[in-house]
């Protein structure tokens, strides 16, 4: 049985990934740092130690990580794939923007899968696994006030074919970039709260429909399947199409 570590697993894609991963007979590690969508999960998932791993970690800090790349080894004896989803966001102006909430945004989203990797690869190595970049179509586009989250996934886009390259052929490197996937209801109990989408958010997608983060699980299951082995180096949007629709005002 292959073993997948999540990152940020407690909340949105990650945790659908999670239970994605479980049900086609993955052991998951949990790498959170959100202590009650952490609690939240445990009461969840009803899955056995020896299915799902739930672990304290803060991706930006290399103690953490360390630790929580030793644990996850030590309790699955394996790690086949690495799924670098953690993620955070502040929107602010440019003049209100701090350094320290600069710093961070890209400890936790670029910092984090730098270190997670550099934990995880003698592991990963020893099985011919995989790593997930989870990048986003903002490398790409941007909207307003949204510096530092779309310079993290700009360097992590860059950091994947970097890590393909020097990791590979024992580990293959990939990035998923969702669009608008709609994970409102995916958070935690405080925060949970479904979006009123309307028919033309829906419609703005030449594939109809707003993503869910079912449609990322699958990418991430595709990806991380041996059978895929001739894949790495690559970024896969998955955004219903609309990065390709011109749009005239």
């Amino acid at each position: 049985m292959k073993t997948a570590i999540i990152t940020g697993g407690g909340q949105g894609i990650g945790r659908v990934a999670t239970q994605y991963l479980l049900t086609h007979g993955y052991r998951v590690a949990i790498w959170e740092t959100d202590t009650d969508a952490l609690a939240e999960l445990r009461e969840a998932f009803k899955a056995s130690s020896a299915q799902i791993l739930f672990v304290s970690c803060d991706v930006s800090s290399e103690v953490n990580v360390r630790k929580a790349a030793e644990q996850t080894f030590s309790h699955f004896g394996q790690i086949d794939a690495l799924i670098n989803n953690a993620a955070i966001m502040i929107e602010k102006s440019l003049d209100k923007l701090t350094l320290d909430e600069w710093n961070r945004v890209i400890g936790t989203n670029l910092t984090g899968a730098f270190l997670c990797a550099k934990h995880t690869a003698q592991y990963l190595a020893l099985q011919k696994g995989s790593i997930i970049n989870m990048c986003s179509t903002r490398a790409f586009q941007s909207e307003p006030d949204t510096f530092p989250y779309t310079a993290s996934k700009g360097g992590l886009l860059a950091l994947t074919h970097s890590m393909a390259v020097s990791l590979g052929p024992d580990i293959r490197v990939n990035a998923i970039s969702p669009g608008w996937i709609d994970v409102s209801a995916l958070r935690k109990k405080a925060k949970a709260k479904p979006d009123d989408l309307r028919p033309e958010d829906h419609d703005q997608h030449p594939a109809g429909r707003v993503g869910q983060a079912d449609d990322i699980a699958r990418m991430i299951l595709f990806l991380i399947a041996p059978e895929n082995n001739f894949i790495t180096g690559q970024n896969f949007i998955v955004d219903g199409g609309i990065t390709r629709k011109m749009i005239y005002v």
